[in-house]
């Protein structure tokens, strides 16, 4: 049987080593239109695979689903009726290529099964088999097919796979092709192949732990958004109809029965105070809090593989899906009367858990590299990003830090914690978590003094949720201190909101408590300028409760944090760059210039940079 209507296509990337070898199998079985995405490589493989006489396009996005994407965009494809999927490390026992093009006129489908085979599971590690099982298991349970294995070798019809309208862009490709084909009703087909070990080249994903628990987890996060979209159309498809059958119904009855039915709605109905208890009775809000928390963990599960908008526009509208859902879990939790702290803790983590998987804003780049420099002895504030002299320092991720000519304008104490974090490990997820471990502790500070119910404003706020657990925003550091140093310096007569009677006793302020709450909110102002202006108004507000201390006490955190960033030779801590366009000029510096003390400032800051406290990098 002939190859002309095949097409394959080879994601690849630093597989210089193994790929002219891939492209020879394939010619050998016939295939003779090969198209080679190189996925960003550092080595020559494009320039192999193109002297071997494949069809090369380069995808700089890295993702497998991303480069199997481009690979469809080739013009050998428009004009192939079969697209076949294959490895380009040589793994795959391409000699068994003619067995599936074989059953290519009695299915849509053939995956070559690894573990259908002795040599094929031998191959595979125990994390591959166990996920292999697991993920099988779940496309069974969800769309009742049963599969053995979700190998990379595959063959698919192309009009079949356009059916399938593929939207995952990483390691989730081949299972969403899975559970998509069965729930399209394709007729499928899993053929025992053999697996090789890798002829050379370094694995990027079986190969290490990190790199076989991240795909698991993308694997796992597609899974349950597929099914979700699969749940949520057949509720949609459902409701349409029975929504059609009533108005028939309803339009053939109106004429007969509209007064009985009058008479019948009325007294189910009732009045709106019975309404209204109807709303408070356990049931009803037993029910209402499941909703909430159920649409806040979809919504989340849902928005989870939607977070590079930068490289994947068609990403954003997924993304305000899965957000409008958590919106609409967070708003009717504005119903419940009481909230258990069971409940409220379960609702208020899982969420932030699931996004800790989602790819991050660009901010967290730029924490990571400034974390980086601080651990090779360098100081941030002094070197933008994109200076000649980091170049050899440079990481895969450093062309997405934001404001590459820039240095550091983060405060000091921000810029020790992105050390401390680095010092440890560099991954994004380790900030992250460390971000929302400060989120958490905001809730435990906003529960104790306002009761579960009114802190589910914060907890369960899909802004909140997204901005330290999706977005990996470090906000919630100096957001912690700022809110307890309010709850240290509040009024003591204000403890009705916590449903305890008030006092009435006169408040007593103490000094220090002044004293404590203006250490707290320094830490804040060392941590992020924003609070700053705070200071000044605590200022006023402790005027007559010693405010020298209280002076000494906000100014101290930052006095501390910004030792280790001065240079005692020339008596300079240039750890405010007022040089910067990007702080005298932009974002929050924009809105104070609208205040007459904005305008001060800007001219200030020109004053300072000419006589030469500033100090460029």
């Amino acid at each position: 049987m002939t190859a002309d209507d095949v097409c394959a296509i080879i994601p690849a990337l630093n597989e210089a080593e193994t790929i002219a070898g891939v492209i020879a199998d394939l010619q050998q079985q016939g295939i003779e239109k090969i198209c080679v995405v190189d996925n960003g490589s550092c080595d020559r493989t494009a320039e192999i695979a193109q002297q071997a006489g494949a069809q090369v396009v380069v995808e700089p996005v890295r993702g497998y689903g991303q480069a199997c994407w481009r690979g469809l965009q080739m013009a050998p494809v428009a004009q192939s009726d079969w697209i076949l999927f294959c490895d380009g490390d040589g793994s795959d026992d391409l000699g068994q290529l003619p067995e599936l093009l074989e059953l290519r006129s009695a299915y849509d489908l053939i995956l070559g099964n690894r573990r259908g085979t002795v040599a094929g599971r031998s191959q595979l590690t125990a994390v591959q088999n166990f996920g292999n099982w697991l993920a099988t298991r779940l496309i069974a349970w969800g769309w009742g097919q049963a599969y053995e294995d979700l190998g990379p070798l595959r063959l698919i019809r192309r009009q079949a796979l356009e059916r399938l309208a593929m939207a995952d862009r990483g390691f989730g490709w081949t299972v969403e092709m899975q559970a998509k084909a069965a729930g399209q009703g394709l007729s499928i087909c899993e053929r025992p192949v053999n697996y090789r070990p890798r002829q050379g080249g370094q694995s990027k994903i079986a190969g290490t732990v990190r790199g076989s628990v991240k795909a698991g987890q993308v694997i796992l996060t597609t899974l349950a958004v597929l099914y979700w979209q699969k749940t949520w159309q057949r509720i949609r498809q459902r409701t349409r109809q029975r929504t059609r059958q009533s108005l028939a119904a309803a339009r053939s009855a109106v004429g007969l029965w509209g007064a009985r039915l009058g008479r019948l709605i009325g007294p189910l109905i009732g009045p709106p105070v019975d309404l209204l208890n109807r709303w408070r009775s356990p049931q009803w809000q037993r029910a209402l809090l499941w909703i909430a928390a159920l649409l806040l963990v979809v919504g989340s599960v849902q928005a989870a593989p939607y977070g590079d908008f930068l490289n994947q526009p068609q990403a954003v509208p997924q993304f305000w899906w899965g957000a409008g859902v958590m919106g609409l879990g967070f708003g009717l939790a504005w119903g419940l009367q009481r909230v258990t702290g069971g409940w409220f803790w379960g609702v208020a983590i899982a969420p932030r858990l699931i996004l800790l998987a989602m790819y991050p804003g660009d901010d967290i780049w730029r924490y990571l590299w400034e974390g980086y420099l601080q651990t090779q002895g360098i100081n941030p504030y002094l070197l933008a990003p994109n200076a000649d002299s980091l170049i050899p320092l440079r990481f895969d991720w450093w062309a997405q830090i934001n404001h590459l000519d820039h240095a550091a304008i983060y405060p000091p104490l921000a810029q020790l914690g992105f050390r401390l974090l680095a010092s440890i490990s560099l991954v994004p997820w380790l900030f992250k978590l460390a971000f929302v471990a400060a989120d958490l502790a905001i809730c435990q500070l906003l529960s104790q003094r306002f009761g579960h119910r009114l802190t589910l404003l914060y907890a369960w706020n899909p802004l909140i949720i997204y901005s330290f657990a999706g977005g990996g925003h470090y906000d919630s550091w100096f957001l912690l201190p700022l809110v307890a140093a309010w709850l240290l310096g509040e009024q003591p007569d204000n403890g009705h909101l916590c449903d305890r009677p008030p006092t009435h006793e006169p408040a007593r302020f103490t000094l220090w408590q002044a004293i404590g709450s203006a250490w707290c909110l320094g830490l804040s102002i060392a941590i992020k300028w924003m609070s700053l202006p705070v200071l000044a108004f605590w200022l006023w507000y402790s005027r007559r409760q010693g405010w020298l201390l209280v002076l000494l006490a906000g100014l101290l955190p930052l006095g501390l944090a910004t030792l280790p960033f001065c240079d005692w030779a020339s008596l300079s801590c240039p750890v405010i760059p007022l040089g910067s366009d990007f702080v005298t000029q932009g974002r929050s510096a924009a809105l104070l210039q609208l205040q007459p003390i904005g305008c001060m400032a800007s001219r200030w800051a020109g004053r300072w940079d000419g006589i030469g406290f500033t100090q460029s990098g």
